[in-house]
């Protein structure tokens, strides 16, 4: 697959199908690839990609950190996945967009749509990603990397990594650049070098910047609430993905439809259809 340089950052992407763009934030955590449009949970049953790529041009990329692409050891937010997105566009030449976000796909898409509504032609947030649940489980995941920090050293990070190869989602001790890690000699080398009060701060700035709350993360709801982008919610149902999450996007979002469906009902048959109609309806604004 291509390779992008964004900012320094390199990132692997692909374009599948033609027509309108539709730039699309991989589900996954932090380990949102590009295969898991086809190989996870829901995903992997409604094959959104397959669908929308009929008649549409589906943009899909590794988040940085994630599977092929690069990463850099700073205090990521929101902004900063946001950034890489819209990197991603200006190396296609693609001024105007349909976004869709998957799960911990959805900040960043908020993030972006924010920053620069006038790229956005609509926004699609599928299960977003949110709740009290969400925002516990989160901290608790970035304390037990730092408890393993401050147990063995970034050094003994970079030697966990090496030896088993887990993401941070499959495993936490490994922290937020295990893939980069694993991948990159150099970078594994560098990191193994930081200082580990410093590295300590910087793991708690992220956490602030990215689990602050206990409805959906990405933006101000100040912010959404000026929006005036066409936007299609559709709610998960679990400790990952609360349904007040979405129900709050609805709520911040004057241009939401909210597609009041029970997961079991989010199916092949029923969820391409329905995406495709919202995004049909949308597609002479880019």
């Amino acid at each position: 697959m291509p390779i992008a340089v964004i900012d320094g950052i390199t990132t692997r992407y692909d374009v599948v199908g033609s027509g309108p763009p539709v730039l699309m934030f991989a589900p996954g955590g932090f380990d949102a690839t590009i295969e898991k449009w086809t190989t996870q949970g829901i995903y992997a049953r409604i094959r959104p990609v397959e669908h929308l790529s009929k008649k549409y041009s589906c943009i899909v990329f590794d988040r940085r950190e994630s599977g092929e692409s690069g990463g850099r050891v700073e205090p990521i937010s929101w902004a900063h996945y946001a950034a890489q997105a819209k990197g991603l566009l200006n190396h296609l030449g693609i001024a105007r967009a349909h976004i869709l976000g998957a799960c911990m796909g959805c900040p960043p898409a908020l993030a972006l749509a924010v920053a620069q509504p006038e790229i956005a032609a609509s926004l699609v947030l599928y299960w977003p990603v949110g709740g009290a649940h969400y925002r516990i489980n989160s901290h608790a995941r970035l304390s037990e990397h730092l408890g393993y920090v401050q147990e063995h050293g970034l050094d003994g990070v970079v030697a966990l990594v090496q030896a088993e190869g887990k993401t941070f989602n499959q495993d936490p001790r490994g922290g937020l650049w295990a893939s980069v890690i694993r991948r990159e000699p150099n970078f594994a080398q560098a990191y193994a070098r930081l200082d580990v009060k410093q590295y300590t701060a910087l793991i708690d700035q992220i956490r602030r910047n990215l689990f602050d709350r206990d409805t959906a993360p990405g933006a101000e709801p100040e912010d959404l609430l000026r929006l005036d982008i066409p936007a299609l919610v559709v709610p998960g149902r679990d400790k990952s993905h609360a349904t007040s999450a979405a129900r709050f996007l609805e709520e911040c979002l004057p241009r939401a439809e909210y597609w009041d469906v029970a997961v079991a009902d989010q199916t092949e048959a029923s969820v391409p259809p329905r995406l495709l109609e919202f995004l049909d309806r949308q597609a002479a604004n880019v």
